[in-house]
């Protein structure tokens, strides 16, 4: 798969960032690269290897699945520049 500079405009439209149109190639570039990186990691082959959560063998700390501080609504929504009936309020972005 290759980006051109028009899919690259398009994902920063999406991303809502800002590219002016001379850095469009050079991101299309970018995109190009990290593509041809995932390309590579699909050829290794992991046959046989067990997933793993870090490099060296550890133990997940575990804990009580308990709540421990709640009821506290109040207090989350002060900062909320929004919030009504108990929660927080976005604008509608979908339509």
């Amino acid at each position: 798969m290759s980006i051109d500079k028009d899919t690259a405009a398009k994902v920063a439209k999406l991303a809502r960032i800002h590219v002016e149109e001379g850095d469009l190639p050079a991101l299309a570039q970018e995109f190009n690269d990290i593509l041809g990186f995932i390309e590579q990691l699909q050829e290794v082959d992991v046959e046989g290897v067990e997933p793993m959560t870090s490099v060296t063998p550890m133990r997940l700390k575990r804990r009580a699945d308990k709540v421990t501080e709640g009821g506290m609504a109040d207090t989350v929504l002060s900062n909320a520049p929004d919030a009504r009936e108990g929660f927080f309020a976005v604008p509608k972005v979908v339509e």
